[in-house]
């Protein structure tokens, strides 16, 4: 008797189980395509291409004064104008002029990072808040990220939120 009441009870909650999870609704939305249509997003973009430009003229800049540095100080050497320790004192200047070419690259280059993830994030937050706000109110239970093929195996039919997410953005 034990035993009928046991199966009883383990057929009710996995037909409940199985209830609970048919009124669940799952949605998807490519967050890469929101994101980038956005109009904060491009507008983040274009100011950190401009950043990223004024790095890598400098960087230029820093690279011709060593090239031209270089030329003038070999020929100098070459024709025997300049002295040993000229020599020597200028191979350490080169010297140094690298580190420093080098260290402005990996800083700008972090700076570069660090100023994107400062600018992306509130666009990030925003769009998201905004797949919660179109989530609940079209009821739906999950939203996964179809910007990974790898995260999205199947879906048929699943609801695509990027229009109402758009328009709840106002774009």
């Amino acid at each position: 008797m034990k035993n009928l009441k046991s199966i009883f009870i383990t057929a009710v909650l996995l037909v409940s189980a199985q209830f609970a999870t048919a009124q669940s609704k799952v949605a998807h939305i490519d967050v890469s395509v929101l994101m980038t249509t956005m109009p904060e997003y491009k507008n983040a973009q274009a100011q950190l291409e401009k950043i990223q430009k004024s790095y890598e003229e400098e960087y230029g800049n820093m690279v011709n004064e060593f090239q031209n540095k270089m030329k003038l100080y070999q020929e100098e050497a070459e024709s025997g104008k300049a002295t040993e320790a000229l020599n020597e004192s200028r191979a350490k200047e080169m010297d140094d002029m690298r580190g420093r070419i080098q260290a402005y690259r990996e800083s700008s280059s972090k700076e570069l990072e660090t100023k994107s993830g400062d600018m992306l994030k509130p666009i990030f937050e925003k769009a998201q808040a905004a797949i919660q706000k179109v989530a609940k109110v079209k009821g739906v239970s999950y939203v996964l990220d179809a910007t990974s093929p790898g995260t999205l195996l199947y879906v048929e039919g699943g609801m695509d939120l990027m229009e109402d997410v758009k328009k709840e953005l106002g774009f």
